[in-house]
């Protein structure tokens, strides 16, 4: 497999950028494209794991049915956890 840097030309890579080998989107780190981020407050949080079950890129990370904290290298920033939450724990920012 092609480590893609940012020295890594277009003409090297497959076209569109397209994955050719299944099972390996861990190595993509995708929440380096990210523009908005959620904010765990866990003093608010009552472990529900509604968020964790809402997020389409699997970031929310639980241990023993309690949320442990988030994987900010795959989270995209939807934004779609925080919108479930109706305890205040999750608060959506501008990333920085």
């Amino acid at each position: 497999m092609m480590k893609i840097t940012p020295n890594v030309s277009w003409k090297d890579i497959t076209p569109g950028g397209v994955i050719t080998k299944s099972g390996n989107a861990e190595e993509f780190k995708t929440g380096d494209w990210r523009s908005m981020k959620p904010v765990w407050h866990e003093d608010k949080c009552k472990h529900c794991m509604l968020c964790w079950v809402v997020c389409p890129d699997n970031s929310i990370i639980p241990e023993d049915g309690k949320i442990k904290g988030f994987d900010f290298d795959h989270c995209k920033g939807c934004g779609v956890c925080t919108k479930q939450c109706k305890f205040g724990a999750l608060d959506f920012v501008v990333e920085e």
